[in-house]
């Protein structure tokens, strides 16, 4: 099958090369010259584990292919996958869909004839049926079929997650001239190398698939702040928050998934899915107040936490050198938005104190977004050196490989905040650190 992925980012290279893999042609049309540039060249221009290989893999199989030139790209296509950023929109949390319909109006003034253009994009519900109007009041002359086809990917486990997935949803237009049975032929043509299992292709209305990708984020969300919210609970009242998510995962009706305590959510997903959903509810007329209450919660802890770190130093704050381990939103990812590195590095840098950084991924990126004024480590070693205290933001498994022996060597402090909780306790405090982690009472 001909595949046209519309947007060269993070799930359009993804979900593009994915497709190449199982068996599709796939054209990705990339409008930025220089990131073009990078994949016509074969380098992929973000990190995400097991995704160079593949890509390299398409290249020279000549199932994957870049282009500026959608005209080009959708004359030999089936299907068009509108695969764009949907940012927040200034002044609100309103998804920005300005770039989903721009490219709804290209494909209508280019297309060479019939189509199914799927909507991939993290959309709102409404969008699928604003991009059908738009498609066929441009273009009357073709039959455009719909679809919305979200995608579940989580960074650093993408390529894992498209080649094994849990469940591929598919929107269908049941309100078309065929009720969405073209659509539900292709997708399900297309993706049959990937099911297993009968449950593993879901079939619903556009609307429903719209809401799904919104609520499944919004819902994992609220049980990352709910984790954070219990690990201070403990630390108040002397239980382990290990202890408790473990007691509480073991249940199958909540599992232990996403309920490890942390220094809040980040990443380019759940902070502008969660606002976006919210602020959709109150515009219908149902506000969310579960959502709301999450993003307000998970705001309030970056800050809160970097005010624990400023009350913890005190008056010696212009003296200390804090060696802070990792910079992005998670682990296997050099994607730092809304990373909690953003909001409480800058706040301890302003307060005086010196910050030597490091991530495996993340340095570069982080250069434009951070303060100017921080020291950029060669590696986490280079990062330790002299320092009085270390703040882990990030979960890098390198890190938890750092010995108590190599950190006595390279510190000259021995405090360290653990907001990731790397490491068990019992071992530093036998080689003399404070070890302070997130949800459970300080020695």
């Amino acid at each position: 099958m001909n595949i046209t992925m519309i947007g060269g980012g993070y799930v359009g290279l993804v979900s593009g090369a994915c497709l190449a893999a199982i068996g599709a042609s796939v054209t990705i049309v990339e409008r930025d010259p220089t990131r073009l540039a990078h994949l016509r060249h074969g380098h992929v221009p973000i990190y995400e584990p097991g995704l160079n290989t593949l890509f390299r893999q398409g290249l020279k199989q000549q199932t994957l292919y870049f282009t500026d030139n959608l005209h080009d790209a959708l004359i030999k296509s089936e299907v068009v996958f509108i695969a764009v950023g949907t940012p927040t929109r200034r002044g609100g949390g309103h998804a920005d869909l300005s770039y989903v319909y721009a490219a709804a109006h290209d494909i209508a003034h280019l297309a060479p004839h019939d189509l199914l253009v799927v909507t991939k994009s993290t959309v709102p519900v409404g969008t699928g049926r604003e991009v059908a109007r738009i498609l066929t009041t441009t273009r009357p002359d073709l039959r455009f079929h719909i679809a919305s086809n979200p995608e579940f990917l989580r960074e650093g486990n993408a390529i894992t997650d498209f080649m094994n997935p849990d469940r591929i949803i598919i929107g269908l237009d049941q309100q078309s001239s065929d009720q969405g049975k073209s659509a539900r032929t292709l997708l399900s043509t297309l993706y049959a190398p990937l099911i297993t299992a009968q449950n593993r292709l879901v079939f619903m209305g556009l609307e429903s698939a719209e809401l799904t990708k919104y609520a499944a984020n919004a819902f994992l969300a609220m049980k990352v702040t709910f984790a954070n919210e219990m690990a201070d609970l403990c630390e108040a009242t002397g239980a382990h928050i290990d202890d408790v998510t473990r007691g509480i995962g073991l249940d199958p009706r909540i599992s232990s998934d996403f309920l490890t305590p942390g220094p809040g959510y980040g990443g380019s997903c759940f902070p502008k899915d969660t606002r976006a959903l919210a602020t959709s509810a109150r515009k219908a007329g149902t506000p969310i107040q579960l959502i709301e209450t999450t993003i307000a919660i998970n705001d309030a802890r970056k800050r809160r936490l970097a005010e624990r770190i400023l009350t913890l130093i005190g008056n010696h704050i212009n003296t200390t050198t804090i060696a802070v381990l990792g910079l992005t939103f998670k682990a296997n990812t050099d994607d730092m938005r809304e990373a909690p590195s953003l909001t409480i590095l800058p706040i301890l840098h302003e307060a005086g104190a010196t910050l030597r950084v490091f991530d495996p991924h993340g340095m570069e990126q982080a250069r434009s977004l951070l303060p100017a004024g921080l020291f950029y480590a060669q590696n986490a070693l280079d990062a330790l050196h002299s320092a009085d205290m270390l703040l882990i933001l990030t979960e890098w498994p390198e890190f938890k490989e750092l010995s108590p022996l190599l950190l006595q060597k390279h510190m000259r402090g021995r405090l360290i905040l653990d907001y990731r909780n790397l490491w068990v306790a019992d071992a530093l405090l036998q080689a003399g650190f404070t070890y302070q982690q997130l949800g459970a009472s300080s020695p």
